[in-house]
């Protein structure tokens, strides 16, 4: 008698059967959704130095890089820092941004005219932009709460442009946010007329608390701050903005960390308003919205005319906030038309280990990293057409 097989036979054809349904299924099956330490970075460009809005320290990251590490987290994916200083303006968003070293840059001012359309912008996050100061009880509700006070304001900044007709105003003029608190808290101004968010850390840090600070608006004194993006990365812009209402809260609440002026803004109407060519010292990458550095375009060694041409533009975007729009500056130290009449034959020696090294302890930056040689050659092309021989 034949021995049945046929159960044994069915059984094995089932498992194989059941084996290529499974290898099938595993190859058609949409893959497993990663998690957050198997996703890729949410890489933030952050300045390294730039209290309130970024740090890397730690135990005080900035109210730009914990809106970054509030977003990685919203967003399943941890986070990277690629550090790079934000006084460079325009130049650190091309460098950092359009370089694809990182995937977003917080803090950009949410407009069409800032380096569109090679940038794209979320959706508004913040308001930023100048601030009144003063001690409490006594904050100006306005221009013409100013009358008859000396008001500490930014060289080459909108306030300062803003004032500059009223004659009934004392200008107190500081290059840097830091000046006008100290102005304000030894007695030489009544009013501080200052970047508004390093007001407010001051305030907090420094100050115990013991300024009231008013947020004003008007043109070229306020913008509204977002995040930014290549334009290539609208599918991670459309996600930011799908989360940033969930974040509205922990923003608000890191603004209080920070210091951020808060409240209803002072407005000022119907006022010319001569916009500036400085980046506004303190201000940050928010800032840029004034017209910041802008690398030259073509040749930048090209003699004569147009030479002086380009440097003058990034004398203008990187250089005036100290020195002085075009190198006009009333200050002897910093006037750099003065070069030839102090330097002669060593003129361009100076001006080459200057822009080269810097001056850290005068606080000027080292340059070397950012501009090319070309364009230091185009820059003193532009400081040549502007020396004077005045000594008065």
């Amino acid at each position: 008698m034949r021995p049945n097989h046929s159960g044994i036979g069915a059984s094995r054809h089932r498992a194989i059967a059941g084996l290529l349904a499974c290898a099938a299924a595993a190859l058609i099956a949409p893959a497993s959704p990663l998690h957050a330490d198997e996703a890729p970075p949410f890489r933030l460009c952050a300045d390294p130095t730039n209290l309130p809005f970024s740090s890397d320290s730690p135990s005080k990251p900035g109210f730009y890089v914990e809106i970054g590490q509030a977003l990685a987290q919203a967003l399943g994916r941890p986070i990277a820092y690629d550090w790079y200083k934000s006084y460079f303006g325009k130049r650190t968003v091309r460098v950092t941004l359009l370089g694809k070293q990182c995937d977003a840059m917080i803090g950009l001012p949410r407009s069409e005219d800032f380096m569109g359309p090679a940038v794209i912008f979320s959706n508004t996050f913040a308001k930023e932009g100048y601030a009144l100061v003063a001690a409490k009880g006594q904050a100006p509700g306005g221009i013409d709460g100013l009358k008859g006070k000396r008001v500490a304001v930014q060289f080459a900044s909108t306030p300062q442009n803003l004032l500059a007709s009223r004659d009934d105003i004392q200008k107190v003029t500081v290059l840097s946010p830091e000046e006008g608190m100290q102005a304000l808290d030894q007695g030489r101004a009544d009013v501080a007329f200052i970047w508004g968010p390093v007001a407010g850390w001051l305030n907090k840090t420094s100050y115990n608390d013991r300024y009231q600070i008013a947020l004003t608006e008007g043109e070229g004194l306020s913008w509204d701050a977002a995040i930014g993006f290549a334009k290539t990365s609208t599918e991670l812009r459309d996600r930011v903005d799908a989360v940033l209402p969930q974040l509205q809260s922990t923003i608000g609440e890191l603004a209080v960390k920070y210091g951020l002026p808060s409240g209803a803004p002072v407005r000022f109407d119907g006022m010319a308003v001569e916009t500036t060519t400085g980046t506004g010292t303190g201000a940050g990458v928010a800032q840029v919205a004034n017209v910041v550095a802008t690398e030259t375009k073509g040749d930048a060694t090209a003699p004569g005319t147009e030479a002086a041409g380009a440097g003058k533009e990034i004398f203008n975007g990187t250089c005036a906030h100290c020195h002085g729009p075009d190198a006009i500056q009333s200050e002897r130290k910093i006037d750099l038309r003065l070069l030839r009449h102090r330097y002669g034959d060593e003129m361009r020696d100076k001006f080459w280990t200057t822009v080269h090294e810097g001056r850290p302890t005068k606080g000027m930056p080292a340059w070397k990293e950012v501009f090319t040689d070309d364009q230091f050659d185009s820059i003193y092309s532009f400081l040549l057409t502007v020396q004077s021989e005045s000594n008065d």
